[in-house]
């Protein structure tokens, strides 16, 4: 059986992976042989695709990665100044207790 080439132009990429079936891949072979639009069709999704713009895309995914490393440092900085305020406050608050109120901490 003669597959057409709307068949085979939806078997191609299949055939390029090498994913579709042994009778597919016959049928495929059996009629990129005859078939020059199928034929040039295959080589044409067999070249390689250049990606436009690789070098860009590496300098922002380096620019997120920064950005991210930043952000981390930013928020544990936070923390800490966060966690030391709190201190203080408790801190300040029991001295205030202490000298004015007479407040005694009982262990």
């Amino acid at each position: 059986m003669r597959a057409s080439c709307d068949i085979v132009k939806d078997l191609l990429p299949l055939y390029l992976d090498g994913v579709c079936s042994g009778d597919s891949k016959a049928a495929v072979d059996e009629h990129v042989a005859s078939c020059e639009n199928c034929h040039a069709e295959l080589m044409a999704m067999q070249k390689e695709i250049s990606v436009n713009g690789a070098g860009q895309n590496l300098k922002e995914a380096d620019a997120v990665i920064n950005l991210s490393r930043r952000w981390r440092a930013g928020m544990k900085k936070s923390l800490l100044k966060g966690i030391g305020i709190a201190i203080l406050s408790v801190a300040a608050l029991m001295l205030v207790l202490h000298l004015f109120m007479g407040f005694r901490i009982v262990y």
